[in-house]
Order: C-alpha cells, then structure tokens, then sequence
C-alpha cells in the first residue's frame, strides 16, 4: 500500500545556495517540438555545431555490432579506446582519459584541481559548460572581457590571482569562432606559473587543423596543459557523448579518481574507436564545411549582418543589442530554423549558426536575409 502523501510542509531538505541559483541547461529546440509547436512541414536545425552528414559510418555500424552486449558494464579504464587515441596520436596510454563529452572532463577537472575557495580564469564569451561546472561546485569564475571576440590573453595573465588554480580557453572558441596562433598560445602558456593549470579545450579541432598558425601540441612541455578534444562535431557521435583529454600523466592521472567509472558507454567508445579509422568521413566532413562556411559569410555579408568566426564549423552573428538578437531567433523559429541566441555564454547580442548542407545551407540564408531585413524595420 502507498504511503500517506508528503506535504508540502514536511520538506525541510535544504538545497546549497550555490544549486538554488543554478538553472537547468536549456539546449537548442529539437526539430521535433519545433515542428510540433508551429505545425511546420520543414525544420533545419543549426543551433548546436552538429554534424550535419550524421556520423562516421565506420562508428554505425560498430555501435549496431555492440548491442548484444548491453547487459555488461563497460571496461571503466576504457582500455581498448584509451589506447586507440593514444596508437592514433602517437603518445602514451597514461596521458589519455576518457570521459562522456567534453562537459564531463571539465566537471572533472574542476573536482581534481580546485577547492571551495579556489578560482577559475576565463573569458566573458565562452563555452557555457565551464561556468556551469564551475556554478556547481560552487567555485568562483573570474572572466575578463574578449578583445575583438577573441582571448585576450594578456587580461587572462593579469587576472591570475593567488587563489587561481585554473585557466580555460576554448581554441577555437564558442561561440566567437575564433582561433589563439600557436606562438602567442606557447608565449601564454609559459608565462602561466607553474602551479596553475591551463585547459586548452580543442572541441574543433580538426576545422581550425588547416591553418598553418593552428597549435598541434598535444602534451605540452611545461607539465601545466591538459588538452580537451571530443567526437561529437567531427565524427558527428554528439549524440554518444564521447571526449578525451591528453596530458602528462601527472595530471592524467587523477581524473581517473574522480570520474564516473562506466563512461563512456561500450557502444559510444566503440564508435570512437572506428570513428578515429574513418578517414574518408573526415575528409567528407571538412570539405563540406569549408565550402559553407565561405557561402555562409558571403551570405551575411550581402545581407549587411556582421559576423565574426571561421575557425570552426560555424559563425556568430552580431547584431544590434541584445532585444533585436531574441526577436530575430524568435522570428528565424517561426520560418523553421533552429538557431543558437548565445546570452548565456555572455554575449547578449550574439546569434550562433553551424554549417549544414548545401540544401540546409541555402535556406538558412534565405530566411535570416528575410528576417533581418524585416527587424531592421522594427528596431531603427
């Protein structure tokens, strides 16, 4: 028999002030509510840096070959995937760990490098995942302004205190789309001292691979970097949730202390580990992307929208202030496109958009042309 019901006098459990300010994440629209809600035909979504060819089909059909399988756990040292990216890379084992996307490695490092009263250095203007992280461990995030929608890494080294412990940067960033060079990130990082860690999150790094000037260290000399990189852009495994993170193993190792053990899931590492062999999918990927994103900044540029990124696999449109940037996503859902209003990461004003194909890419064009024009009517 049920119980007598609970009051709502009888919940005395108290919820950390640092959780009750805490709002639950809210991702791009699916397609599916978005069609619901406005009785659409057709939806594209651009919102979330997807991969708009799906995924690697070397990682399908190894997750299709991985479901007899369900009923076991996953090996919690990710033995066969560990030593894939480590094969693939050509470093060490113990400078590799796995983790279920790139949130989850944050979460990590914040929980083995940091305590109560310990700070975080970044940039206003970055990957959300960082600062809700940080909000849950309730540790402090000192940031400092963007220069021209870039690091500004000369603020990030003067903000660094006696109480940091952590300096992020996203390289290229989310949601700017702009790229750190090698050299002026090898001069940064040296002047970092040598008690605090700097996270270099590389989520895109194989779109900002073919610049020359893009950095391609991995284990950095002075024993402070670790490297975050993940499968859900490129590879298109988004949706397993699949990243990594390199370093010395003095680092490395006590991630494995705080991570969840049975992540990723056997399926999701068994993607990865034929995603990394899926050369022509890669190679698929990034000529796509390379063509839209050049179409897609002719596009705004015609339109007369400012825009700023190119390092990655999409652009942030700037427009006006930060009412005109919600009424134009508003406006760009009612017409079926999905796009990304960037607020929380700290630009008010900014609108993100990924590449998607050719077909996905024309009419995203043609409706944020429409929409613009006709809110520059509306907002004088």
């Amino acid at each position: 028999m049920p119980g007598p019901p609970v009051t709502q006098t009888a919940m005395r459990i108290a919820v950390p002030p640092h959780i009750r300010q805490l709002r639950p994440y809210v991702a791009g629209k699916p397609i599916e509510e978005l069609a619901r809600e406005r009785g659409l035909t057709r939806v594209v979504k651009l919102a979330s840096n997807e991969n708009p060819l799906g995924c690697s089909p070397r990682a399908l059909a190894a997750v299709r070959a991985t479901l007899e399988a369900a009923s076991r756990y996953v090996d919690p040292a990710a033995w066969d995937l560990v030593h894939a990216l480590a094969a693939h890379h050509e470093i060490r084992p113990d400078q590799v760990v796995c983790g279920a996307g790139t949130d989850s490695l944050l979460a990590y490092i914040l929980m083995a490098y940091t305590d109560t009263d310990d700070e975080i250095v970044t940039a206003e203007g970055t990957f959300i995942g960082l600062y809700v992280n940080a909000a849950k461990l309730g540790r402090r995030v000192v940031r400092v302004p963007l220069r021209e929608y870039r690091f500004d890494l000369e603020a990030l080294l003067a903000a660094v205190g006696p109480r940091t412990r952590i300096v992020y940067i996203a390289n290229p960033n989310n949601p700017t789309g702009t790229m750190v060079g090698y050299e002026e990130l090898e001069r940064f990082v040296a002047r970092v001292p040598e008690g605090v860690l700097v996270i270099i999150d590389e989520a895109y790094y194989h779109y900002a691979a073919s610049s020359a000037d893009y950095p391609q260290r991995l284990v950095w000399d002075t024993g402070n970097v670790i490297v975050t990189r993940t499968f859900s852009k490129d590879y298109g495994l988004a949706g397993l949730r699949v990243g990594f993170a390199f370093g010395p193993t003095e680092l490395i190792r006590p991630l494995w202390k705080v991570k969840l053990p049975f992540e990723p899931s056997f399926p999701a590492q068994q993607a990865a580990i034929a995603a990394l062999t899926d050369n022509a999918f890669l190679k698929q990927t990034l000529e796509l992307n390379a063509r839209m994103m050049v179409q897609m900044a002719k596009g705004f540029s015609d339109a007369g929208i400012p825009f700023t990124g190119g390092a990655a696999n999409f652009h942030l449109l700037l427009l006006p202030d930060e009412a005109f940037a919600v009424a134009f996503t508003r406006a760009c859902l009612d017409r079926g496109l999905i796009l990304r209003h960037v607020a929380p990461f700290g630009i008010p004003n900014g609108v993100r958009i990924n590449t998607g194909t050719e077909e996905e890419t024309r009419f995203a064009l043609e409706v944020i042309t429409e929409v613009y024009a006709e809110l520059q009517k509306r907002f004088p």
